[in-house]
C-alpha cells in the first residue's frame, strides 16, 4: 500500500491536497513522481512556501511543477473553492493547533476536511509522538496519551461521524515513516523514543 512519498496507492489521476504542508517537501516529490495527478499545499505559514512556489512556477525543462499548487489558509478557514474536488487528503506529522484538532477528532475540523473531499477520497493521517519529550505540548492541546486503544476506541469512531470509513490503521515501523518525502521524517528518524501512527480513511 506504500508508496515512495506516501502510504496511499500512487496510481490514476486525481487532485491530492496536503494540509499543513510546511516547505512543501511532499507535494514537490510526490507531484514529481506523479505527473497525471495535481498537488495543492496548504499551510498557514507562507514563510517556508516562498523557495518551493518559485520552482514551482519554473519551466518544467528548469524544474517547474506545473501541477503544484501552494495555498495560504488554515485548517479552520479552508478556501470554499476547494470543496469537493479532492481525491487524497494528507495530514503528516501536523504540530500545533493541526496536531490538536486530528489526534482529539475536533468535530468541527473534521468537517471541514470532510468538506474539501470529492466521493470515496481518501485521508491519510500520520501523527509522530514522543509521550516524553511532547509531554507538555499534548498537554496543552489537549490529547490524551496517544495508543491504539485510544484510536480504535475513541478516535475512530469520531472520524466515522464525520463520514470518514477507516480504511486501515496501526504503527509505522521507522523503517516506513523515515521514507516519508517530508521534512518533519527526516528531522525526527533520529528519535527512537518517537511512536508514529498512522490512519487511512475513505470518504463517505
Amino acid at each position: 500500500m506504500k508508496n515512495s512519498s506516501g502510504l496511499l496507492p500512487s496510481t490514476g489521476e486525481g487532485i491530492v491536497i496536503d494540509i499543513g504542508t510546511g516547505d512543501g517537501r511532499f507535494v514537490s516529490a510526490a507531484a514529481r513522481a506523479n505527473p497525471n495527478k495535481f498537488f495543492i499545499g496548504i499551510d498557514a505559514n507562507t514563510k517556508p512556501l516562498e523557495k518551493p512556489s518559485m520552482k514551482a512556477t519554473r519551466k518544467p525543462a528548469k524544474g517547474g511543477l506545473p501541477n503544484v499548487l501552494f495555498v495560504r489558509a488554515t485548517v479552520e478557514d479552508l478556501p470554499e473553492e476547494l470543496d469537493g474536488i479532492a481525491n487524497e487528503i494528507h495530514v503528516h506529522f501536523p504540530w500545533g493547533s493541526l496536531l490538536g484538532a486530528v489526534a482529539r477528532g475536533d468535530e468541527a475540523i473534521l468537517g471541514s476536511l470532510r468538506r474539501l473531499a470529492a466521493s470515496d477520497c481518501l485521508l491519510e493521517i500520520v501523527v509522530g509522538v514522543d509521550a516524553g519529550r511532547d509531554a507538555a505540548e499534548l498537554a496543552r492541546l489537549g490529547i490524551p496519551d496517544l495508543s491504539l486503544t485510544y484510536i480504535r476506541g475513541e478516535l475512530i469512531p469520531k472520524y466515522q461521524q464525520a463520514a470518514f470509513k477507516i480504511v486501515d490503521h496501526g504503527v509505522l515501523e521507522s523503517t516506513d515513516w523515515t521514507r516519508l518525502e517530508t521534512s518533519w521524517a527526516r528531522k525526527l528518524q533520529g528519535n527512537h523514543n518517537r511512536t508514529v501512527f498512522f490512519l487511512v480513511f475513505r470518504a463517505i
